[in-house]
């Protein structure tokens, strides 16, 4: 973030102080959306775990949520089905089943609604160990070792297709962390574990953000996915101090320029998760959730032809 105009600083530093001296509810407050997908990731684990050992059912005879989050059926006749998967598949010259592409239709449509990069900071259970470590990164001084531009993240993505198609595999499912995570918990840990480890260590001692924020080929997916999300952050340039503490804990912080912020009212949806984390931490509530409809984009003001002496 660009230094900030003297008239401004004062502004920014009551903000920051302001926001330092919350307390008691306004302090659970600033947890909320933390709280919320925790609570949605474990959640939806806990509904697979569930019926796979306890049996739940949504009537007899109907199993809850079978399967896993590459494929899945909801109350016994709602298939859903991850479409990067489904188009690894494809890629590998697979025959797809018909529930498979209803599936996933339905799944793509779900995100491409609410925001695709959603499933990474609401679905995601490996979203629980990249945060600690970026949680602990913050406190820790530790320094960037391996510097990564985030649209690796994307030639991952392409790499995985094209690998899909010369082995004949869906080439990312194979090696996926975020396959073996949710498996490993529903059905026993492998080499589940293992992944977990190497992304909590590199994130924290490599790269901040180093595995959702640079190289999953997930997170690269749901960002094109993305883009017609009607679910977006609000920003209100009147209120804002540019005090800079949204793009401090934002884990994809190049979604915050406040340039682009004041052009288009609200964060481009894509690389942005909705995580929540600048809209609970904003001491002047700048930024907020708003369906896209109401966003109005701010009037650029038109510059009066003057004519030449």
């Amino acid at each position: 973030m660009s230094e900030l105009p003297q008239h401004s600083r004062s502004a920014a530093e009551a903000s920051i102080a302001k926001l330092h001296a919350r307390t008691g509810m306004s302090r659970l407050l600033g947890w909320r959306h933390l709280v919320l997908r925790r609570l949605s990731q474990f959640g939806i684990l806990l509904l697979f775990f569930g019926t796979a050992h306890w049996g739940w059912q949504a009537t007899k005879g109907v199993p809850l949520l079978t399967g896993n989050l590459s494929s899945s059926e909801f109350l016994g006749l709602i298939p859903m089905a991850d479409p990067f998967a489904v188009l690894q598949i494809f890629f590998a010259g697979h025959i797809l089943k018909t529930e498979s592409l209803i599936g996933a239709a339905l799944v793509l449509g779900f995100y491409a609604l609410v925001g695709g990069r959603v499933f990474c900071a609401w679905v995601c259970p490996v979203n629980a160990v990249t945060d600690l470590a970026g949680w602990m990164r913050q406190r820790l001084p530790i320094p960037t070792l391996f510097p990564l531009n985030r649209n690796m993240r994307y030639f991952v993505l392409a790499t995985a297709l094209i690998l899909s198609v010369v082995s004949g595999v869906a080439a990312f499912e194979w090696v996926s962390p975020i396959g073996m995570t949710h498996r490993g918990i529903i059905f026993g840990m492998g080499m589940g574990f293992l992944a977990l480890i190497a992304i909590f260590l590199f994130d924290l001692l490599i790269l901040k953000n180093g595995w959702c924020g640079h190289l999953c080929p997930m997170g690269a997916f749901w960002s094109m996915v993305g883009k017609t999300a009607q679910i977006r952050v609000r920003f209100d340039k009147d209120t804002c101090t540019h005090c800079g503490e949204c793009a401090r804990v934002c884990p994809e912080p190049q979604v915050l320029n406040l340039k682009k912020l004041e052009q288009t009212g609200c964060v481009i949806p894509g690389e942005c998760s909705n995580c929540g984390r600048c809209t609970d931490l904003c001491p002047e509530d700048s930024l907020r959730f708003a369906l896209r409809p109401l966003i109005h984009r701010p009037a650029v003001p038109k510059v009066r032809a003057t004519s030449p002496e």
